[in-house]
């Protein structure tokens, strides 16, 4: 309570002060930053020619190209052995054939059934599916998993925790039902087998004999021979009533290396240089769809990728300038966020600059849109912030005195609830800052219709406000590069597992 005062009172003094605390020199380099500047290069780096940008494919390479060369015209540092691009390996795994057969039903991948799971058979296995509906200690007391396909009622639940329970326990695989409505199915179904050809996107590991084959609610029902509403009391207290069934099942696999690369310039600091402020973007997108459409992905995440590059632009006229930050700062594109994050992962695993001395990152992922949210609202001048105050007492204040101070956005904080069942907190490339204990902050425009559709365009951008959104940005960054203290790390990380 203490506490909420006092950022009270900060910001009521800020309000006060507000003309008088402004910082000339900041406010001249924040004007390098424009709507005409943000617009031409989104409108190469959302073309057609990049060809939606998918890991590891021609566009992402060419956009990753256009990054490098940008921070070397800006005469920013490579920071890779003077390079500015960080090569890594992914692993493409694909899976050529999965069957599944529950008594007389011979099920259809990516139809009948999505295959979520891993696992790599010479030949086909053969087990009981038996019902276990929740994954509750007085369901596993009442149902025997081991050497089973078992079948899990996890609409509500988290389906990593869950299945993990559950194999634990000794299972030798899993039948999952996690949403209501065959629609809600049949739309991921349809996505997964767009994908198929593609592969899974991942770091390369040993396989693992883990088969988890994901159904409707309706599917599951029919596997078992029993209503959608009988199956649904029975998850809860006694799934020994559920009759179990007869099941075989198939997997081979098929893994290959696919070559991508982060991007980053580096901009060296003066008196506390070896201190390093990380400004970040996922440059990737999701590539053509099943039907041949490109996904521009204007917003997602072109929006905040060229917002990146016109904050190094404003940075980097300053040091030409002379006027060089006290912290060093990292602008860093990276790859593979639409795969799972896997670009900031390699990152945060095979840092260029230690991770202890990372003061902050500042994550930028759709920053051109308004969201459902405000479409019909009278002030739409806004942008959502996620993470600013969970490690650092003090990052969530310094944001909000440089947007009063010099943006006046509404700052909308209702995506930072820990049971936000969106899990924006988790799905941007800021976790895997946060996780290892760096103060964050994601900036984020909310969803929208055109959100992961060949829609998603540069016509459809409102640059206007994406200018003083990345103003905001810039004005934050130049303080935590500055300032006498970085942020301290005095708050607990709560939300450390996706």
């Amino acid at each position: 309570m203490k506490r909420n005062y006092w950022i009270a009172g900060m910001l009521s003094l800020c309000l006060t002060y507000q003309v008088s605390a402004q910082d000339a020199t900041a406010l001249k380099y924040a004007e390098k930053i424009t709507a005409a500047g943000l617009e031409e290069k989104l409108t190469y780096l959302a073309s057609d020619e990049m060809e939606g940008r998918d890991t590891g494919e021609k566009g992402q390479k060419m956009a990753a190209e256009y990054l490098a060369n940008h921070y070397k015209t800006l005469g920013l540092a490579g920071p890779v052995n003077g390079e500015y691009l960080q090569k890594f390996n992914l692993a493409s795994v694909s899976f050529s054939e999965v069957n599944m057969t529950v008594g007389k039903q011979k099920l259809v991948n990516n139809e009948d059934f999505v295959f979520i799971g891993d696992g790599d058979m010479k030949k086909a296995a053969k087990a009981d599916l038996v019902f276990l509906g929740l994954a509750s200690e007085e369901n596993l007391a009442k149902v025997d998993v081991k050497g089973k396909l078992v079948g899990l009622w996890a609409i509500g639940e988290r389906a990593q925790t869950v299945v993990r329970d559950v194999m634990d326990a000794g299972a030798a695989g899993i039948v999952i039902v996690t949403m209501e409505g065959q629609a809600n199915f049949d739309r991921l179904a349809n996505r997964y087998k767009s994908l198929s050809g593609r592969g899974r996107l991942g770091f390369e590991q040993p396989s693992k004999q883990e088969p988890i084959f994901l159904v409707s609610s309706d599917k599951m029902s029919s596997l078992f021979g029993t209503p959608v509403e009988i199956l649904k009391e029975a998850a809860k207290n006694n799934p020994e009533s559920i009759k179990s069934q007869k099941a075989s099942y198939l997997i081979k696999k098929a893994t290959k290396l696919v070559p991508t690369e982060n991007v980053m310039g580096y901009l060296e600091g003066t008196d506390k240089k070896d201190e390093v402020l990380v400004i970040s973007s996922h440059y990737d997108h999701t590539g053509i769809d099943s039907q041949g459409r490109i996904n521009n992905g204007a917003d997602d995440d072109g929006s905040g990728t060229v917002s990146v590059m016109q904050i190094a632009e404003a940075f980097a006229a300053a040091a030409k300038d002379g006027i060089k930050p006290r912290r060093s700062i990292l602008f860093l594109n990276v790859t593979g966020e639409e795969k799972g994050l896997l670009g900031s992962e390699y990152y945060a695993n095979n840092p260029i600059f230690p991770l202890e001395n990372t003061v902050n990152n500042i994550n930028i992922d759709m920053v051109g849109r308004i969201d459902y949210e405000y479409q019909d609202a009278e002030d739409q001048d806004y942008v959502y912030v996620i993470g600013s105050e969970m490690l650092s007492s003090q990052l969530k204040v310094i944001n909000e005195y440089n947007n009063i101070t010099y943006t006046g956005l509404k700052l909308d904080y209702r995506y930072d609830a820990e049971d936000d069942p969106n899990r924006f907190y988790y799905r941007s490339d800021h976790y895997n800052f946060a996780k290892n204990n760096i103060p964050v902050i994601f900036f984020f425009n909310g969803v929208h219709d055109d959100y992961h559709q060949h829609t998603d365009t540069v016509d459809k951008i409102e640059f206007p406000l994406m200018t003083k959104r990345a103003k905001l940005i810039f004005h934050t960054s130049w303080d935590l590069a500055n300032r006498e203290q970085r942020t301290p790390v005095d708050g607990t990380n709560t939300r450390t597992d996706r």
